[in-house]
């Protein structure tokens, strides 16, 4: 029955914003834009992978899921990737989805509170072209460290798999908002763990979906647990430094 909704209802209308809220808009993307474009390339990232999971950033493709908190360190990580991402149509929602245009994602409107059947079209549409999709996976409001069943409901009506990752960021400002947005200083070191490969039947029941959902939970608690355990490993030999290689704008010749 998701899958039919996900199939047949259309987009909602962009949201009209007031004036003060377009000006605010204007400082908040520029803003944000150049302190992601000036600390972005002083972090140092490794990168760890559960067994299951694919065996490079470079081969990850499918539904991912990750925490809202995160979203600063992956925005560079995964710069111009062309990755699609499910953004919110609220005020907080607007200014991300502006800012990850400008670092060469794709905003696909809507959230659990907003349009959301009509974004799940439009990420449905994104996987069939070929493209990996993304959720801030407890957004646009949390609470903080649940995940929605929205990627559940997308890999089932796509047959692809659902992954997850988290960053640990070894030195951060920490926001006092509901997600605890962390906000790198310059230099830090970050460790993402990428979780195993979650696969969803397309005849799952009820049942089994319900129990999926409560895979993708754990697998996000179990990365994140790891990543904050184990920073210092971070530059190891274990965990060797990962170069990240942003592929030109609009160039991209495979998924993440």
């Amino acid at each position: 029955m998701e899958s039919e909704a996900v199939a047949k209802s259309g987009p909602r209308e962009p949201r009209v914003f007031t004036l003060r809220e377009r000006f605010l808009l204007q400082l908040i993307t520029w803003s944000c834009y150049l302190a992601i474009r000036l600390v972005g390339p002083t972090i140092r990232y490794a990168v760890s992978f559960e067994e299951g999971a694919p065996s490079s950033p470079e081969g990850l493709t499918g539904v991912f899921s990750f925490w809202h908190r995160c979203v600063f360190p992956c925005a560079w990580f995964f710069r111009n990737w062309g990755i699609r991402v499910m953004t919110s149509q609220s005020f907080d929602g607007e200014y991300i989805a502006r800012i990850i245009q400008k670092l060469g994602f794709v905003a696909v409107r809507g959230s659990s509170s907003r349009g959301a059947v009509g974004a799940m079209l439009g990420m449905r549409k994104a996987i069939e072209d070929g493209n990996v999709v993304a959720f801030t996976i407890d957004g646009p409001r949390g609470p903080r460290y649940v995940a929605k069943p929205g990627p559940v409901l997308l890999a089932k009506a796509t047959g692809v798999p659902m992954g997850v990752f988290h960053i640990a960021l070894s030195d951060a400002w920490v926001l006092k908002t509901w997600d605890a947005m962390m906000i790198p200083k310059p230099f830090t070191r970050a460790l993402m763990r990428v979780g195993k490969s979650i696969e969803v039947p397309k005849d799952a029941s009820e049942d089994e979906m319900k129990a999926l959902h409560q895979e993708l939970q754990a697998t996000l608690d179990r990365v994140r647990v790891f990543a904050e355990a184990n920073l210092e490993r971070a530059g190891t030999a274990e965990m060797p430094w990962y170069r990240v290689r942003a592929p030109q704008r609009g160039v991209r010749e495979r998924a993440v």
